[in-house]
């Protein structure tokens, strides 16, 4: 076996430059101005593999965003491995915010700044590196797939994945889009909750009117949506929407210590919910009001306000149905109006939850490649947020072992301003890649 720990030193410092070259192209998905970019960042990405002998093409399903398609051929009696990432990444938010460009990748400390220093540019980049640390002589079958279209939703993933399954068919599939549980210890990512966007419009007048000579009597459509919203939880903080699933989690202890401050929450707040902190996070419902449309402090005129709207967004738990859930959301809301006032549920985004058994030999050999590349035992987490494809990859490939990976920490702050990568478990994270690779062959 070769001396995989001293191959990706050394080409660490080559991978780093080709990823500080992803980051300055600002592929955001979500702007339809920066097609030319998300285009752009599929042909840098296409090229990277292109360059390691991969026989590369660039697809898209329909309209979709372009994704990019690197194959190499198994060695014979070996399995292939499947590597997903994904080129595109979100808007930067407001650009004053940030302390350096967000396009313009910086070390500071020991991290690495810049929209898609991590999210996710970084798996590219992790995926690169196991490469490249093999030179010519991979031990697997791989094919990089790099997504363009994650940070919307992945739109048309799932036809892809249909037209292109002959290509993306695989024995294990890494999904480097997640992260650790903390810096210095590493993590198999085993569930991850679903999504449900709904937007709730409540009126309560045709038109706005005096509130001297109407209030009292006369509701606002304000303090309608206020009262609504506030039925969506019980006094502790609890969702209080029936018919939605819940379940506990691994047994992890997160301290709340921890949690207040990764999370930044201001110290006089109390935190929500009853149980372990990691069943609120990771395996029951969460829901939180994202925005309201309503008259601005500054422009508000002494009128009752006729409608106002909010999007809310449900987190739903794994082994619940996303539908279901988006559904159970809806009758609430709608059985909830107060004062009579109309309410209108409109869907949004929906995507399903996932949980993955983590047992047999793919598993065990990424936790040994996790347990040599950073010298501790991995923990098998869970994860709050969404990553909706999952479940369409064990729809499409039900016989591959799904690893779900990641160069995040807590500190990330992936979609947020200042995201970054913190360079030392970036080669952590390469190695670990590598020793997967190679115990899977050697496993074979």
């Amino acid at each position: 076996m070769p001396d995989l720990s001293a191959a990706i030193d050394r080409v660490l410092p080559s991978v780093r430059a080709d990823l500080e070259d992803l980051i300055r192209i600002p592929s955001v998905s979500y702007e339809a101005a920066r097609a030319g970019d998300v285009q752009r960042s599929a042909e840098a990405t296409a090229a990277l593999f292109e360059a390691e002998g991969f026989a590369v093409k660039i697809v898209r399903a329909g309209a979709g965003a372009p994704a990019v398609i690197a194959k190499k051929a198994a060695p014979a009696g070996k399995p292939t491995v499947l590597l997903y990432a994904h080129h595109d990444v979100q808007p930067t938010g407001p650009v004053e915010q940030w302390t350096s460009d967000p396009f313009e990748p910086t070390e500071r400390g020991d991290r690495l700044y810049g929209r898609g220093a991590a999210d996710d540019k970084a798996g590219i980049a992790a995926h690169l590196a196991a490469v490249r640390a093999f030179g010519n002589d991979l031990p697997v079958g791989v094919t990089v797939f790099v997504e363009g279209e994650e940070e919307i939703g992945s739109p048309t993933l799932l036809q892809l994945l249909d037209e292109y399954s002959d290509d993306l068919t695989a024995d294990a599939i890494v999904i480097a889009d997640s992260g650790n549980w903390d810096i210095g210890h590493p993590a198999l990512t085993v569930s991850l909750r679903g999504l449900v966007e709904s937007y709730v419009e409540v009126r309560t007048l045709d038109h706005a009117v005096h509130s001297g000579l109407f209030g009292g009597p006369i509701p606002d459509a304000l303090s309608a949506l206020c009262r609504l919203l506030a039925t969506l939880h019980d006094e502790k903080g609890d969702v209080a929407v029936d018919g939605l699933h819940a379940s506990r989690a691994a047994d992890v202890v997160y301290p709340e210590g921890r949690l207040r401050a990764e999370s930044s929450v201001v110290d006089s707040v109390r935190l929500t919910g009853s149980g372990s902190l990691v069943d609120r996070l990771w395996t029951r419902p969460a829901i939180a009001v994202l925005g309201i449309d309503a008259p601005s402090v500054a422009e508000a005129s002494n009128t009752l306000v006729p409608v106002a709207r909010a999007k809310v967004s449900l987190r739903v738990a794994p082994g619940d149905d996303a539908v279901k859930a988006s559904a159970a959301l809806k009758e609430h809301l709608e059985r909830n109006a107060p004062w009579g006032a109309q309410v209108t549920v409109t869907e949004g985004e929906i995507g399903q939850p996932c949980s993955i058994n983590a047992r047999g030999a793919g598993y065990e050999a990424a936790r040994s490649a996790f347990q040599t590349a950073w010298g501790v035992e991995p923990i098998d987490m869970g994860m709050g947020g969404s990553i909706p494809f999952i479940a369409e990859f064990q729809r499409v490939f039900p016989a591959a072992a799904i690893l779900v990976t990641g160069v995040e920490d807590p500190d990330t702050r992936a979609h947020g301003v200042d995201e970054g990568l913190h360079l030392a478990e970036f080669r952590k994270v390469c190695l670990a890649e590598a020793l997967l690779l190679q115990n899977l062959a050697d496993n074979a």
